[in-house]
């Protein structure tokens, strides 16, 4: 792993927060590396509130959403809410649901069937919803590109609004209204909302129409705050603000369906609490069974329904981490028996493959071989299906762009996309991805990068600096927690080998004459020789609570240890 120190900008600016927010130099220059200036700025950043998210109506093609379905409320409309089979659409689905049914709407939730429909806008969906006189749907987290399912769905005579995060194609689709703040013309100010962002921005811009005032929308934030966790997108901005304000109320008036997922598991209170113990629990219902179950869920008004239904997802959840490991293990083997250890990409393809984790699969070969990736299992017949995922600055999107001449469709972000082709041009596409990857893909992209903020003496570690770490929360993509370094740190004699595997490490360093510091270091197993050296180390780690029979104390969570 290679370090990879931030800047602190100028000193000046370093020195100007000192003086006008009065912390130490540590602190002050974390502000300046996440582009805190002044005064203002940071009590911005240190106090989200509901004034600093934006005008919905800044975004295209938002008046146009908002009259429709005030059109519906007041003619007591049928609605369909469609949505994605991830986090993101069924939170989507599952808040904009109930917020219409708040207006008198009678609405239908809709998820499409991952084998049966596939990713996006289906041509089923559609007709349920002609089948029920529904004459408009929402569509959340997808349709961006869905030129032909819009006008499959006007032909019908259906209203499509389209809410969608996604980078769209060369030509919008032909829909009622188009949200998307990453269009060209559009002009909405922040461009990193995820389905569930944009979402809430129609329910803003409904809810300022009718008079509302916005704090009515509070209660729906909890569905932002995980949407925003388990998709990955930047915590800047107005997404900060969402999530700040949805981890709140996550924590302390969550709806019984989350509630649920959270019990005796996780707290609720950040943002690694929601990725790593609510959303592979919700993603688990469209992966192994159906993302309706995922909506049952988070729409559950009681606590005993709720119970029921999380403990059907559990079983999906337990059943999907079976499945994930075993497909990665035969995936490694076939690199291997291909020769392909030494490629620039990985790509690899068995028809038996579950569709359901093919996603997660692909992250787990990044974690061995750090190059992007694609696994293709078979969609249906003559098809081929994949789930892409990238390493730190490549962009895969583009690279499978690149290769379009092989492909059916393709859709995603820069790290993450889908892609489906004819199963006769896996060969082509296979090949034709390599070479690109191959002249694309730069040296400093070919190993995994550990991104260090600043040092830290161990003697600067104190309770005033925790509590300050703790109000820079919520943590994540382009604010990540502080990765601080020390060096000249020895471990003192206590470190030993844990977990099942004995994979992780745990011990206590000193600095100097400084009290021991307890340490965990997680994949970190085969650092214990160079421990056991008693050589002079630096170590990279960030800092937390460590709560045990209820004691607090602080813990260094080691990212990486490395010899002086």
């Amino acid at each position: 792993m290679r370090w990879k120190f931030k800047s602190s900008s100028t000193e000046t600016t370093v020195a100007h927060l000192k003086s006008c927010l009065g912390v130490d130099e540590v602190i002050a220059t974390l502000l300046v590396q996440r582009g805190i200036d002044s005064y203002d700025t940071a009590k911005a950043y240190f106090r989200p509130n509901l004034e600093q998210l934006h005008d919905p109506f800044l975004m295209q093609d938002m008046d146009k959403a908002v009259a429709r379905l005030q059109q519906a409320i007041a003619q007591k409309e049928p609605v369909m809410v469609y949505g994605d089979y991830d986090v993101d659409g069924t939170t989507s689905v599952s808040m904009l649901t109930h917020f219409l049914r708040t207006k008198g709407l009678m609405v239908t939730p809709y998820i499409p069937d991952r084998y049966a429909e596939g990713y996006g806008l289906s041509k089923q969906g559609i007709d349920a919803a002609k089948e029920a006189n529904i004459q408009c749907i929402v569509a959340l987290d997808c349709g961006i590109k869905a030129i032909a399912q819009v006008e499959y769905a006007a032909f019908l005579g259906i209203d499509l609004i389209i809410c969608d995060h996604h980078t769209p194609g060369k030509i919008l689709p032909n829909a009622l209204a188009v949200l998307d703040p990453k269009r060209r013309d559009c002009a909405y100010p922040y461009k990193e909302l995820c389905g569930c962002g944009v979402g809430f921005k129609l329910m803003q811009g409904i809810a300022q129409k009718l008079g509302n005032k916005l704090e009515t929308l509070v209660p729906y934030l909890d569905f932002v705050a995980v949407a925003i966790a388990a998709d990955i997108v930047p915590i800047t901005g107005e997404n900060r603000t969402l999530a700040f304000l949805g981890l709140q109320q996550l924590h302390v008036a969550s709806r019984p369906g989350l509630k649920a997922l959270l019990r005796d598991k996780t707290s609720g209170q950040n943002i690694s609490d929601v990725v790593f113990g609510v959303a592979p629990r919700i993603n688990a219902a469209g992966r192994m069974k159906h993302g309706l179950y995922a909506v049952e869920l988070l729409l559950s008004e009681s606590e005993q329904e709720a119970a029921q239904v999380a403990e059907a997802i559990e079983a999906f959840n337990t059943s999907r981490r079976e499945v994930e490991q075993e497909i990665t293990q035969e995936a490694l083997a076939q690199i291997e028996d291909h020769n392909e250890i030494e490629h620039a990409s990985t790509v690899v393809y068995a028809s038996h493959w579950h569709k359901g984790v093919i996603g997660i699969v692909a992250s787990r070969l990044i974690e061995t071989y750090y190059r992007p990736t694609l696994v293709f299992t078979k969609a249906n017949e003559g098809v081929l299906a994949a789930s892409a995922r990238s390493v730190r600055g490549y962009d895969i999107y583009a690279a499978i762009e690149a290769c379009s001449a092989h492909i059916i469709q393709f859709g995603g972000h820069k790290y993450a996309a889908g892609v489906t082709i004819k199963e006769n041009d896996y060969i082509a596409f296979k090949t034709a991805f390599e070479n690109h990857v191959k002249n694309t893909l730069i040296e400093t992209q070919k190993e995994p990068i550990l991104e260090v903020d600043v040092a830290l003496p161990f003697s600067s570690i104190t309770p005033k600096l925790l509590r300050i770490l703790k109000q820079m929360e919520p943590f994540g993509p382009e604010n990540r927690s502080p990765v601080f370094y020390t060096e000249g740190v020895v471990d003192n004699g206590t470190a030993k080998r844990v977990g099942k595997d004995s994979s992780h490490l745990k011990t206590r360093f000193v600095q100097g004459t400084s009290s021991p510091i307890d340490a965990i270091g997680f994949g970190l197993g085969e650092k214990m020789a160079l421990l056991k050296s008693k050589k002079s180390l630096r170590i990279a780690y960030s800092l937390e609570e460590n709560q045990w029979q209820g004691t607090v104390s602080v813990q260094l969570k080691l990212k990486d240890i490395q010899d002086l």
